[in-house]
């Protein structure tokens, strides 16, 4: 027995989507990819998303919508997946990194002040294995020091904190549907936003900072395209969408299967000594999205190859 890397939860509606795409004319950005961002946005409660391929290329786009670069400094956590610095990193910024709470892993709002320079321009906090971060402390001093939230989200698409969901308080939001996501087509990403202005930006961005898609230029009466602004090519097409679409409408349940098979392992584990696991707040609703234990450094390899062997 072993156990896999990621079971996905894709059903024959999601396959079928696909098969869809695959006899239709456009295979790149179109029909399938609208029908998504218009559901993930009614799920969060945002009144924009725009797909794009990672999470990583969200963050990097985000950044540069705030034209972030060279000598300026963002604050963020170093519990994080590399990707999350080395958005700032490509940028040309540098990341600050701020400690986190003991309890939950998560950037630590009340240190975040003090690590503040003249050259901060904004924040990046993680919620970490899907518990959210402080976002109104993070917006109160966000708003004190005219700074600019990127929430990276890619632990966190249920979660809820305060009665706040995700993207509620961020200035922009980043998503990731990478293939160990409760939410997934392999590889794929999108940016939440409230602002049309932000959102605009973000579909040319994603498509070489040019006026029209391919889609556009094909549906309505022709009109040449022009480059607006250097952009990246980072579209989400839509055969990566067709599965996502049908998912979206069963995310809760997927959800709750997370947190049965969650509650198996902490009832498990809770007999062991030795071992921590971060807190989940009772004041929020965390999607159990990576189950994660806490142990003596020193012996963190021996639990992890000793549970490697047991299968």
């Amino acid at each position: 027995m072993k156990i896999e890397f990621y079971r996905h939860n894709l059903n024959e509606a999601d396959k079928n989507e696909v098969r869809k795409v695959l006899d239709s004319l456009f295979l790149t950005t179109g029909e399938w990819t609208k029908q998504f961002e218009e559901k993930f946005a009614a799920y969060l409660g945002v009144p924009y998303v725009a797909g794009v391929s990672s999470c990583t290329n969200a963050l990097e786009m985000a950044l540069k919508y705030y034209n972030i670069g060279p000598g300026d400094q963002v604050i963020t956590t170093p519990m994080s997946f590399i990707a999350t610095a080395n958005a700032i990193e490509t940028c040309g910024a540098q990341p600050v990194f701020v400690d986190v709470e003991p309890e939950t892993g998560n950037i630590d709002v009340g240190r975040i002040e003090a690590a503040l320079t003249d050259r901060t321009k904004a924040i990046i906090p993680v919620h970490l294995y899907g518990q959210m971060c402080d976002m109104p402390e993070l917006r109160r001093v966000a708003d004190t020091y005219s700074l600019k939230i990127i929430e990276d989200a890619a632990h966190c698409i249920e979660g809820t904190r305060d009665g706040i969901r995700v993207g509620a308080l961020g200035d922009i939001s980043c998503f990731s549907f990478y293939a160990t996501k409760s939410l997934t087509c392999g590889e794929g990403g999108a940016i939440a936003c409230h602002d049309a202005d932000i959102n605009d930006w973000m579909r040319k961005a994603r498509l070489h900072g040019m006026s029209k898609n391919a889609a556009d230029r094909y549906s309505k009466i022709y009109e040449h395209y022009d480059m607006e602004f250097l952009g990246f090519k980072c579209n989400l097409n839509n055969i990566h969408a067709a599965l996502l679409v049908h998912q979206i409408d069963r995310l809760d349940q997927i959800c709750s299967a997370r947190q049965q098979i969650a509650a198996r392992f902490d009832e498990a584990f809770d007999t062991e000594s030795g071992l921590k696991r971060p807190a989940i707040l009772p004041n929020s609703f965390h999607p159990r999205h990576l189950y994660t234990l806490w142990v003596n450094p020193a012996k963190r390899d021996l639990f992890m190859h000793e549970l490697q062997q047991s299968g």
